[in-house]
């Protein structure tokens, strides 16, 4: 019975990885450059500081590490580096994942976000 529940388990907790991976896996590059655009470039730039921090290599960065940028106090001692897990909650609701953050900004369709992400991570390597 233990081994049956140990099995179960093994398969129930990597699902949610799994789905986004598929999710992430269907993207399309030029969609997410254009949903990047149209939905981010307002407080961010990829090489450039404005109201938000340069996004080009923001994968395996520490939040709160662009030394260009004036982050909030809550996001420098945060201690999350940025990956397609903690980009997807942090554009999902940013204040759930980092209280009192100077980011009020939202994207609550997943497949938005997923594209935007893959995006990202392609401009990262």
């Amino acid at each position: 019975m233990v081994a049956l529940i140990a099995t179960c388990f093994a398969l129930i907790v990597p699902l949610p990885l799994l789905l986004y991976s598929a999710t992430a896996a269907g993207t399309d590059p030029p969609r997410g450059q254009q949903l990047f655009e149209r939905r981010c470039t307002g407080c961010h730039r990829l090489d450039d500081v404005r109201s938000g921090p340069r996004l080009r290599g923001v994968f395996g960065r520490a939040a709160g590490a662009d030394p260009g940028f004036p982050y909030s106090n809550a996001l420098k001692s945060a201690r999350l580096t940025w990956d397609e897990a903690t980009l997807d909650r942090w554009l999902t609701d940013p204040e759930a994942v980092v209280p009192n953050n100077d980011m009020a900004f939202r994207i609550s369709n997943a497949d938005e976000r997923a594209e935007i992400i893959a995006y990202l991570k392609g401009l990262s390597h």
